[in-house]
């Protein structure tokens, strides 16, 4: 038991390390500057590089309030946050999957990437492909590493002819992340490209299509539909409140007019055209469920029914 929380603290301290270095790649990444130089962080505001003692996960930021030593302008508190969040989902990761295994590190790694990518989205509206196409490849490489128990597997039925023919958990594992991949991929390019037919302009980037991929890739098939329906879900409930929100504003500035919410509701419909829904955030938010709770949400959902 010591050794284990042993490794449970390291992993916590490993998680605030490359927390820190996940800031320095949301910040340069969008901004096409190199993670590796220069090498020490620097200030958003002044540019000074940042002195080693000055870097040290949320500790520094907490001595400092929140402010660069030299120019004294504030530091988002969104450094902080992206550590501690790491910190939090690598420990969630070593004692949800089995401490010191193949498979915690898998989860890790895929944590690392769909935290980066949910914080750039949300500050940028950009995914960088940097991180989702090695994403993808990463995910293929895990699922030939560690068999996935997924559709194509032979105990799920249909596939038994098809397994016992390859008699190779790996390759089918890979099948199942390469087809989940393939599939999520082609939904979302589908959505894009019909939103961009119909409305005349773009309403989904292809960052989202190669995202969703390598979700995919990593999760596998039945993961993959609880991603796609759950983010879809959430991404709808948020436009929802934006376009309510946008519209209640517009009705009130309309005051007592007689043709006010016709007037209003034309205008929130027009101004949301302007409004970019980072949909990156709810694909990787819900990822992150399903990554935990996934199989058990769906096993929950399903008995409802069965």
């Amino acid at each position: 038991m010591e050794l284990y929380w042993y490794f449970a603290a390291a992993s916590f301290v490993f998680g605030l390390v490359l927390g820190s270095f996940l800031n320095v790649c949301i910040y340069r990444l969008p901004r096409d500057l190199s993670v590796s130089t220069p090498a020490r962080s620097f200030c958003p505001n002044c540019k000074t590089q940042i002195a080693a003692y000055d870097n040290i996960p949320v500790f520094s930021w907490m001595m400092l309030r929140g402010r660069c030593r030299h120019c004294h302008q504030p530091i988002s508190a969104r450094y902080m946050v992206i550590e501690l969040f790491t910190a939090g989902l690598f420990l969630a990761c070593y004692m949800h999957f089995g401490g010191t295994t193949v498979e915690t590190v898998k989860a890790a790694v895929f944590c690392f990437l769909i935290l980066g990518l949910i914080f750039t989205d949300l500050e940028t509206r950009l995914l960088p492909d940097v991180m989702t196409i090695p994403g993808l490849m990463f995910g293929l490489l895990f699922a030939a590493v560690i068999p996935m128990h997924g559709t194509l597997e032979a105990r799920y039925g249909f596939p038994s002819a098809l397994a016992s023919l390859w008699h190779s958990p790996r390759l089918l594992s890979v099948g199942d992340a390469a087809l989940a991949g393939a599939i999520g991929a082609a939904v979302l390019f589908a959505v894009a490209e019909s939103y961009y037919r119909l409305r005349g302009f773009e309403g989904m980037g292809m960052g989202d299509v190669k995202l969703i991929a390598m979700i995919g890739a990593f999760l596998g098939l039945r993961l993959l539909l609880f991603v796609l329906f759950t983010a879809s879900l959430a991404g709808a409930v948020y436009g929802l409140s934006v376009l309510f929100n946008v519209y209640r504003r517009r009705r009130r500035r309309y005051g007592k007019l007689p043709e006010a919410r016709h007037k209003a509701w034309e205008s929130a419909s027009k101004a949301m055209r302007l409004v970019e829904i980072p949909f990156g955030v709810f694909l990787g938010g819900m990822a992150l469920v399903g990554l935990f709770y996934g199989n058990s949400l769906m096993r929950w959902y399903f008995g409802l029914y069965f």
